[in-house]
């Protein structure tokens, strides 16, 4: 089997870590691959984005499999291309990726399904945003850009003058483009927060092991959003009560939704959750695998990742039975100074192995350069450990992450905090 994995980052280190441990697949390519993924997989400089090339040169290599991860292609039809080809693909179609390429459409798809989520309102004209928002006077209160914005199109604004500014920016001064044609001005939640990424065939929904992602920059959730400074799995805040409760007012209904609205989404479904004195509420959806979420998630699954993808492609995944290890995982992330501001790149990178240890430099903004490892992206890497315990995981993630060396290298100090504090 020839596989190609589309994506650079963390998220696909980790997917071609696990698919790299099925003895049919033979080659992996990335396009564009990082660092770390060149030690698993060929990697071939062609943009994630780019769907002619991509299309292309998978059928070129002949290739068997494709699991397309993050997304931007995924929302560009990708799946679609592919799928014209014949050539297998893992992730859902353009239909179907709408659910996270449209924060309206998901908003609206919630509101006429009843499926738990934050009020909200939508707008395209920001004096009209901004009337809204000073009627309700509820702060902090949340506002999205529409579309897709490198993570970074959720602003949560404690304050009226906040507010106005992420307003004018989003709609008026096009800091996020297009995807910011329209804004989502919704409700803050407020509770434990959980990340569920679940496998889906269209038919059948089967939840990953949970995780608790950490966005903000500095300690105690503190500073500007990131697209994550570590995760730890599995989230102790939801239990088995909860999850039930979630399987019948969220993620089935979710699934059903999609199928009666004609977007039958196959691939895999990313629930962020809000554990609300009311029950658990949607904050969004991601038509793929979390980064950094899925470098915990899939460090504890035991099931075979591809058997698994080739189960979803073929509507059988009721029939495969998904596991997972018994112990924990954390994934520290390790960033560029100044992240996720301005930085620099092509810093030298020095890691020291730690062979034997269950612990996995997982990369993500790295690159080879004349044979080098430097620095390339704001997020560079994460520390990903395994044990039977998370105050192990935890421990042994900031005990090797002393093994990463580089200028300007920050990370937090309380990953997994809050999560110890509520296990004691």
């Amino acid at each position: 089997m020839r596989i190609l994995v589309v994506g650079g980052g963390g998220r696909e280190h980790a997917l071609i870590k696990k698919l790299s441990e099925n003895r049919s697949i033979d080659k992996i390519y990335a396009l564009p691959g990082n660092g770390g993924i060149a030690y698993l997989a060929e990697c071939v400089p062609i943009a994630a984005t780019d769907i002619d090339k991509i299309a292309a040169f998978a059928a070129e290599k002949s290739i068997d499999f494709v699991v397309v991860a993050p997304d931007d292609p995924l929302v560009l039809g990708l799946v679609d291309r592919l799928n014209d080809l014949g050539i297998p693909s893992f992730g859902p179609d353009k239909r179907a990726a709408i659910i996270e390429g449209s924060k309206v459409f998901s908003k609206e798809l919630m509101r006429t399904y009843g499926i738990p989520s934050a009020k909200y309102r939508v707008f395209s004209d920001a004096d009209a945003a901004i009337d809204y928002i000073k009627a309700e006077g509820t702060y902090p209160t949340v506002i999205k850009a529409d579309g897709l914005a490198l993570g970074k199109g959720v602003i949560i604004a404690v304050d009226f003058d906040e507010a106005v500014a992420a307003v004018k920016s989003i709609l008026s001064d096009k800091a996020f483009g297009k995807s910011g044609d329209r804004i989502v001005v919704e409700e803050f939640l407020r509770g434990p927060e959980v990340s569920v990424l679940s496998f889906t065939d269209g038919k059948t929904v089967v939840p990953m092991i949970s995780s608790m992602d950490h966005k903000r920059a500095g300690n105690g959730d503190t500073g500007l959003n990131t697209g994550g400074m570590g995760t730890i799995a599995p989230n102790p805040y939801y239990t088995e009560d909860i999850a039930d409760r979630c399987m019948r007012e969220i993620f089935m209904p979710t699934i059903e939704a999609m199928n009666k609205e004609g977007r039958t989404f196959k691939g895999c479904l990313y629930f962020g959750l809000m554990l609300t004195n009311d029950g658990p509420k949607v904050i969004e959806y991601n038509c793929r695998f979390g980064d950094p979420e899925a470098q915990v998630v899939l460090a504890l699954l035991k099931t075979d990742l591809f058997d698994i993808m080739q189960a979803v492609i073929s509507v059988r995944l009721a029939d495969i039975k998904i596991e997972y290890s018994d112990g924990a995982a954390c994934c520290l992330c390790v960033t560029s100074g100044g992240y996720p501001g301005a930085y620099k790149k092509g810093l030298p990178i020095a890691i020291t192995p730690a062979n034997g240890t269950d612990v996995f430099f997982c990369h993500a903004g790295t690159a080879l350069k004349s044979g080098k490892l430097v620095t390339s992206g704001g997020r560079v890497l994460g520390v990903v450990s395994v044990a039977d315990t998370l105050r192990t995981a935890v421990a042994k993630s900031y005990k090797y992450v002393k093994n990463v060396s580089f200028e300007g290298m920050y990370y937090r100090d309380d990953i997994g905090k809050k999560a110890l504090k509520l296990k004691k």
